[in-house]
């Protein structure tokens, strides 16, 4: 989420539930999110994924890995031996033509404040892949077995080069659409739509635009989203103390003032939930994020990016994301946003699963200029199904870290599957830890 940053074992860095009262509280949205399923999609199966096909038809999409550098703070660890069984496990089925793997594959963001510092990405990642190594073998495997393997960008992996992953899985087809994003269009129509969806989530989206003129070049690219969840895995390496933090107080500005009601409810998301649920044992403004990657080069405290009332009266963040609201139409054409968000409805949506659904038909499914009839997201870590009955289907993946805390502990390694043809089916499903996976699209309630 919109990041859901989630460490092994702690809430996530949203927290959909929190962003969707305060706009509901101010009148701005209403987020729901689906009702999860019965015995959390554990029941014990036959250890046979599902019948196989005559022909190779299915799509499997599966994001939100977050494979890291360190096992000691990475947030899939336990699960990783299951990914690639899993993966293992397609290549037996037999009608598996692709894997999707859309976004957040490996992860730069959930790294504790104290760890070194690194000013190369592509090292990072190549100490992921080491870590990990069991995954990319069995990802190798995959590929040299017929199977398709394609990688989506996602916001925790957005510093991530072809380059790098090539080394890793030779074979890899690997998709972006422009800089750290990308959408993969699939199916015997092109009917299929997969993205991590973090393009449509002010916090989480690439932004080369409100730091451009700090750092001096229009690579900036890491949206705010990457502060606090380095703050957050900080806040939790450390015990999760509570200390209490003075944020600025700010007063609400007149509603027909459109600019600064933006600014506002930033404001209100930020030093109500975003920032305040992370209080590790630093000072508001000791300088705590070491920041020489993608195009930054410095090194910043909590209130270089907490907005206050500044010395014009208007509201904004006195050194990172300087009115971050006003940045936002330029950063939708960057970042080839179909059908353009309003940024009040941008950060007050972005924590919960409806907001995401309705880009999924706003972008997509009920788009006159689209024919796509499968949308597949990711980037939430709350799995979601809803089948129109008219042909059309939207899935969120959810995720597979070891303890998906924002919705249930259980409800993780999900995974969507989509059948291809000449007409196009969903499914969600969900892999069980004896090796066995379950049909768990109709647990959950459409929410319309």
């Amino acid at each position: 989420m919109s990041d859901m940053i989630k460490r092994r074992d702690f809430v996530g860095m949203m927290g959909a539930a929190g962003v969707c009262a305060l706009g509901t509280t101010m009148g701005l949205s209403a987020c729901s999110t689906p009702s999860k399923p019965s015995n959390n999609g554990q029941e014990k199966g036959t250890n046979v994924l599902w019948n196989k096909n005559e022909t190779a038809n299915k799509i499997i999409v599966v994001s939100d890995l977050h494979f890291g550098i360190s096992d000691s703070f990475a947030q899939d660890v336990t699960d990783r031996p299951f990914f690639a069984d899993f993966v293992n496990q397609l290549i037996g089925v037999g009608d598996v033509r692709e894997l999707v793997i859309a976004g957040d594959f490996l992860d730069e963001w959930i790294v504790p404040l104290s760890y070194p510092d690194h000013t190369d990405s592509a090292a990072f990642f190549r100490q992921c892949i080491k870590n990990n190594q069991e995954v990319f073998d069995a990802l190798n495997k995959a590929i040299a077995a017929g199977i398709k393997v394609v990688y989506v960008i996602g916001n925790h992996d957005m510093t991530l080069t072809q380059d790098v992953l090539a080394e890793a899985i030779p074979g890899l087809v690997q998709v972006r659409d422009a800089e750290g994003l990308g959408v993969y269009i699939t199916g015997d129509r092109k009917e299929i739509a997969i993205e991590h969806s973090h393009r449509y989530d002010p916090y989480s989206a690439p932004d080369t635009v409100s730091n451009r003129e700090l750092a001096g070049n229009d690579h900036t690219l890491l949206p705010p989203g990457y502060f606090y969840a380095r703050l957050g895995t900080e806040w939790s390496a450390e015990g999760r103390p509570s200390n209490v933090v003075d944020y600025p107080q700010v007063n609400q500005p007149d509603s027909s003032n459109i600019d600064q009601m933006g600014a506002y409810v930033h404001y209100k998301i930020m030093t109500s939930i975003l920032l305040t649920q992370y209080t590790p044992n630093v000072g508001f403004d000791e300088k705590i994020f070491q920041t020489h990657i993608a195009g930054m080069n410095g090194v910043y405290s909590e209130y270089d990016i907490c907005p206050r009332l500044m010395d014009d009266n208007t509201i904004s963040a006195p050194t990172l994301y300087r009115n971050f609201q006003r940045t936002w139409d330029e950063r939708q054409q960057i970042n080839n946003v179909a059908v353009k968000i309003p940024f009040i409805q941008a950060v007050t949506g972005t924590g919960g699963a409806t907001y995401f659904r309705q880009q999924a038909n706003l972008q997509y499914l009920e788009n006159p200029n689209s024919d796509i009839e499968v949308v597949v997201f990711g980037h939430t870590h709350i799995p979601d199904f809803h089948d129109s009955g008219d042909g059309r289907y939207y899935v969120n993946d959810g995720t597979w870290i070891d303890a998906n805390l924002n919705v249930d502990p259980n409800l993780v390694r999900t995974f969507a599957v989509i059948t291809t043809g000449p007409s196009a089916s969903a499914s969600l499903y969900q892999y069980n830890k004896d090796g066995s996976a379950t049909d768990i699209s109709n647990s959950y309630i459409d929410v319309k």
